[in-house]
């Protein structure tokens, strides 16, 4: 286990804080998904201080997510060298060479164009592959950034997520394409019942398998490109605190959890 640089630790209050509520999302990450899943629980620490993610780090915790690139960039230089790092910000194309210059940098899951895809394909070094997720807007919202889904009855040529997926596979060798994440509408998983299934989580789903099936038939002889290394299907990420469990029933390969681990954010300052 690494240790880090210069991060002085949470007090032993607020660790203990932090590790009975990382227990109780485990608990229940387990409890929601299926038997034989192995699901990744991806804690969000944005806003949160070095302190916090050391302390969960120290409990055995290596997956976490940030949502700005200059606060990843600034705790990935002091904390262990063996955590492993998702962004799930907004990816501008300005900002790649900032967030592949970060060694263990995991995977960012929030890409959206082309033209991230080429900042970051150029921006890393030639040896070093990066996961990525496509981000999908499942909800419509127009307050939520991702590519339209897919169903069955679209026309998949001209469709922009098969034409960055197809683009990611076939241009950009130093990204895999792992998979596609959603943020979802709140307002759809605080009103759906225990029975009742969540239309973003299942609109993710259709667009994963339509979207499997053509990149099989576009890449026969490739499909090593693509998916998870060791099951080979494409991941979902979906679900955060307020519907990770909903999300794993669902069927979630990734849920991001922050304020259940880490409690409420401050707000931020109103300008002056």
């Amino acid at each position: 286990m690494s240790t880090s640089k210069s991060v002085e630790p949470a007090t032993p209050e607020r660790t203990q804080e932090l590790l009975e509520s990382l227990s109780e999302i485990r608990a229940r990450v387990k409890a929601a998904a299926e038997a034989s899943a192995s699901p990744t629980l991806v804690a969000v620490s944005k806003i949160k201080p070095a302190s916090d993610v050391l302390a969960c780090y120290q409990h055995g915790q290596l997956d976490f997510g940030e949502n700005y690139v200059q606060e990843l960039e600034e705790k990935a230089q002091v904390l262990p060298a063996d955590i492993r790092w998702h962004f799930i910000g907004t990816l501008q194309s300005n900002k790649a060479k900032t967030l592949a210059a970060i060694p263990n940098l995991w995977s960012v899951q929030t890409l959206g164009s082309v033209k991230a895809a080429n900042a970051l394909e150029k921006a890393l070094p030639a040896d070093r592959t990066l996961r990525v997720l496509i981000q999908v807007n499942t909800s419509g919202e127009g307050s939520k950034s991702g590519i339209p889904p897919l169903t069955s009855s679209s026309t998949l040529d001209d469709a922009e997520l098969i034409l960055l997926a197809k683009h990611v596979v076939a241009e950009c060798p130093r990204l895999r394409l792992e998979g596609l994440m959603t943020i979802g509408s709140l307002e759809l998983s605080l009103e759906a019942s225990e029975t009742e299934k969540n239309a973003d989580f299942e609109r993710l789903k259709e667009t994963r398998d339509v979207l499997d099936k053509y990149l099989r038939e576009a890449f026969p002889s490739e499909t090593s490109k693509w998916g998870d290394q060791t099951s080979g299907k494409l991941l979902l990420s979906m679900g955060m605190s307020s519907d990770f469990e909903a999300a794993l029933k669902a069927g979630s390969d990734i849920v991001r959890v922050g304020t259940g681990i880490f409690g409420q954010r401050p707000k931020k300052a109103a300008p002056q």
